[in-house]
């Protein structure tokens, strides 16, 4: 299992450790960004990233393994192909995570949350909306990276790199005062 210091290294080593003015998904500004597709992209990264993940739910029996569209997509998959479990996705209709392509989770099976980079954890909690409607049988939820956001669960949460990273209201922000140009890297529109 990676460290965080060996994880937070590899987004270093891709440059998807970002600094400058962007917006997030949450609608939050910050000095800092973590782009996951950037380390992604490299199969041998993102299966030294993902077995971390599944090596911490390894014991749990997880069945299938979901996560939202776009940015989990990939470490589902990864992760599911470690645990020897079903990978599915949430994607949006109408700006509401939902299930399609036929993608289905039965009652009893065990269901692992992923996602890339959790910030306020939106997206985590739709996913678990989007399961529950299939499965209340959720085991945890894992993530690459957490920035400090103040998500708060009480399943089982394993992110591989937990940061502190200062995030601001658009109207409080010191960068916006500072007219350094807005960034949205991010895949969802707000």
């Amino acid at each position: 299992m990676l460290t965080q210091e060996e994880a937070l290294d590899i987004y270093k080593k891709c440059g998807a450790y970002l600094e400058g003015h962007f917006k997030l998904t949450s609608g939050l500004h910050s000095k800092y960004y973590l782009q996951s597709a950037l380390v992604l992209q490299y199969p041998d990264y993102a299966e030294k990233l993902c077995s971390s993940i599944a090596e911490h739910f390894k014991d749990a029996k997880i069945d299938v393994v979901i996560g939202p569209a776009m940015g989990a997509i990939l470490v589902s998959y990864e992760v599911a192909r470690h645990l020897g479990a079903r990978s599915v996705f949430a994607e949006r209709v109408d700006n509401v995570l939902t299930l399609k392509r036929n993608f289905f989770i039965e009652k009893n099976e065990r269901v692992l949350v992923v996602e890339d980079v959790v910030t306020t954890g939106k997206s985590v909690y739709e996913t678990i909306e989007v399961t529950k409607q299939y499965s209340n049988n959720i085991v945890g939820i894992g993530a690459l990276v957490d920035r400090g956001g103040g998500f708060k669960t009480e399943l089982d949460y394993f992110p591989l790199i937990r940061l502190n990273i200062v995030n601001y209201e658009p109207e409080n922000c010191p960068l916006c005062k500072e007219n350094i140009p807005l960034v949205k890297p991010g895949s969802r529109k707000i």
